[in-house]
């Protein structure tokens, strides 16, 4: 069994490094039938991307749409396990919510932009509302739909045994759905960042990541762009695929041993 999930581990990394290949070959052969000012080659966007990470004007873009993104994704995690556990115990809250999820998340997260502007001007807190409102529907939704799949003895064993409302959060419903919480962490954090990055871009406010980008575009700067869009890659993928995989790896250590 251990062989199995060392060959499976090994796979992913192997597949992981192909796609990886694959997609800086179509780029490069993009560069090749293509001038130099509509798609630079790979090697001359890596030097550009090795130089400027060393400038304070790349640090400060970095720092800032981590920023933002941390602040955001928290405050998403938060309400959102919260509210999906609470519907766990309140049926018709749970059935409430989820409705509302259902409509609301087929608006995306950047149609909330202009609204939010409005109502709180420019800064950093409504990219901060975007991201988190992205971030919080995969969130609650992955948490309330494990809280279904708890069974009824588990609950009903708790009950007899004088379990309050707390201790049947704490104690029944947050260990059962704890591999969909991680999981909706992950897929969270897919919308966070794509939210982050979009409203960057079009509230220009600050410096930031996704602002940096549109700057690149406006001023024609393709080498900057592709810069800048493989710095939002690499980073989303070390995230997603060391900080949170490696995060999943020790809440759940049981489902991988």
């Amino acid at each position: 069994m251990s062989t199995q999930k060392h060959l499976s581990s090994g796979s992913k990394k192997l597949a992981m490094f192909l796609a990886v290949v694959v997609i800086l070959l179509f780029w490069q052969v993009a560069a090749w039938m293509l001038p130099d000012f509509l798609m630079p080659d790979v090697p001359g966007v890596f030097v550009r991307l090795f130089n400027d990470v060393q400038t304070s004007d790349f640090r400060a873009a970095l720092s800032g749409s981590l920023g933002r993104l941390g602040l955001g994704y928290v405050a998403a995690l938060v309400f959102g396990i919260g509210f999906g556990l609470i519907g766990g115990i309140l049926f018709f809250f749970r059935e409430v919510l989820k409705s509302a999820i259902i409509i609301l998340q087929s608006i995306p997260s950047i149609a909330w932009v202009p609204l939010f502007l409005i109502m709180m001007g420019f800064g950093n807190l409504p990219i901060i509302v975007v991201v988190a409102l992205a971030a919080f529907f995969p969130a609650a939704l992955s948490v309330m739909n494990a809280t279904e799949s708890v069974l009824n003895v588990h609950v009903s064993a708790a009950k007899v045994m004088g379990a309050s409302r707390w201790d049947m959060l704490k104690r029944v419903y947050l260990p059962a759905v704890m591999p969909e919480l991680i999981t909706g962490a992950q897929l969270a954090f897919g919308n966070a960042w794509r939210a982050l990055i979009s409203a960057e871009m079009l509230i220009g406010f600050g410096q930031g990541l996704g602002r940096t980008l549109a700057y690149s575009g406006e001023t024609a700067d393709m080498m900057g762009v592709m810069g800048n869009i493989l710095t939002i890659a690499i980073l989303a993928t070390l995230i997603d695929q060391v900080i949170l995989e490696n995060l999943k790896r020790r809440v759940l250590r049981y489902q991988y041993v």
